[in-house]
């Protein structure tokens, strides 16, 4: 987010300095020699902060503050004071007013105050959105994100639920993998079937089977009774099976006979029953690739995979972790029965530099911490993450961090970012691009 600097001041000579000051650190500045033209630049949803000479004609600097702290208490105002101004900007502060400089002033000390300011306006602005984006989003709300690679996901999605293909579904753990097939099933004209999910790596081989295919009296030690298997509970819906590649091998042979054939024998029976579902499988190895897959039927991937829908993950795109922490920490406190905390420092850096390994579902986790109050701040990891890399990979890792901290540091200023690395532009853009970097996430 980039922070405005709005500097009002009638005298000339001082406003252009001052202005320079601000620029030079690298802020957008915007200034005006009279506080009513500043005060028709500002609203409650303006990312600034405010730089006011106490006296001037007309009105004056601490009218200007009084006009400003009703229409949005939160905005930070500056008052640049002269010597016989100090009590007035003093009971200012008191009411309100972030800070007050006493002329003349050391430069430094107007930049530091102002990137306090800036800092405190922009956490303000963030825990507006993250309020606004949790009473706006429903718990329903599928495939929260605006990004690209959200929005064709959603679109994709769209495009083949209704037409009754099977889906292979590939995405690391926790990034939602259940959420895309339940939509695939909401989305179709099964919709008023069942929706039935199995984890084939959460059960026993000695299990799998009797749950898939279901069993007869008698069928094995201990079937008392009938059982009706996950495939034909489904027919008519959707079969949902998650982590497919720990299906043990025997039963993966019989899967594909029932894709192929949409008929299910169970278990102490030679019936075969006719089925009428839509499979949808998701995996969150590479089964496309002959050394992830392993033991996993070559011929059973190529039935599964008609259409391969692949999610993202987090760290892919990091514009949606801010609305995707709004949602599941409003969640988590209507659970917790706590009131929604307000984003720190330490809460926004985890946010904007962790690489999110856990996905949505860990991102999640950490929004219910956050809600408990029992999140510390991020502790470097005593071990080292560089281990096992070569030493040019160690530099291009390291090379890669010390870009991401300047452009955070720096709100994604071109400028102030180049200023900060000591590299000219061109070399930066070919840096953004050889480590994958997105300038926009850090503005």
């Amino acid at each position: 987010m980039n922070i405005e600097i709005i500097l009002v001041d009638d005298d000339q000579a001082l406003r252009r300095a001052t202005r320079q000051t601000l620029e030079l650190a690298g802020y957008v500045v915007s200034d005006f020699a009279a506080a009513q033209q500043a005060l028709t630049q500002l609203s409650r949803e303006s990312e600034a902060v405010v730089v006011t000479d106490i006296r001037m004609a007309g009105m004056d600097g601490l009218e200007l503050f009084a006009r400003l702290r009703s229409l949005d208490p939160d905005l930070p105002v500056l008052l640049i004071t002269g010597h016989g101004d100090v009590d007035m900007a003093v009971k200012a502060l008191h009411d309100g007013a972030y800070d007050f400089i006493a002329k003349p002033f050391p430069a430094d000390r107007l930049v530091q105050s102002v990137a306090r300011a800036a800092e405190k306006r922009r956490l303000v602005m963030e825990n507006r959105r993250l309020r606004e984006a949790a009473t706006t989003t429903p718990d329903d709300l599928p495939l929260i994100g605006q990004t690209p690679a959200m929005e064709h996901l959603r679109q994709t999605l769209r495009q083949i639920a209704d037409t009754d293909v099977d889906v292979l579904i590939a995405g690391e753990t926790g990034s939602g993998k259940e959420v895309v097939a339940t939509l695939l099933h909401r989305w179709s004209r099964r919709s008023k079937g069942n929706f039935v999910a199995l984890n084939c790596g959460a059960l026993p081989e000695t299990v799998i089977e009797s749950e898939l295919f279901g069993h007869e009296p008698g069928a094995f030690t201990g079937a008392q009774k009938k059982r009706v298997g996950r495939i034909e509970h489904a027919s008519g819906g959707t079969l949902f099976l998650d982590e497919i590649e720990s299906m043990p091998l025997p039963t993966q042979v019989k899967m594909l006979r029932v894709l192929e054939m949409r008929e299910v024998s169970p278990l102490g029976t030679n019936d075969i029953r006719p089925v009428d579902l839509r499979v949808v499988a998701a995996a969150k190895l590479d089964l496309g690739n002959p050394a992830e897959r392993g033991e996993f039927r070559e011929d059973l991937y190529y039935r599964l995979n008609v259409v391969t829908v692949s999610i993202p993950p987090l760290r892919e795109r990091r514009a949606d972790i801010p609305v995707l922490f709004a949602h599941f920490a409003a969640r988590a406190a209507e659970r917790f029965r706590r009131d929604i905390p307000a984003i720190t420092n330490d809460v926004h850096r985890h946010l904007e530099s962790h690489d999110w390994p856990g996905n949505v579902r860990e991102l999640s986790h950490y929004a219910e911490r956050v809600v408990l109050g029992i999140t510390p701040p991020p502790k470097p990891s005593s071990g080292s993450p560089t281990a096992g890399l070569s030493l040019p990979e160690q530099m291009e890792r390291h090379e890669a961090e010390l870009i991401r901290a300047a452009l955070r540091e720096n709100s994604g200023d071109v400028r102030s970012t180049l200023e900060a690395l000591g590299i000219p532009r061109k070399t930066f853009y070919d840096k953004l691009q050889r480590h994958g970097i997105n300038r926009a996430e850090y503005q």
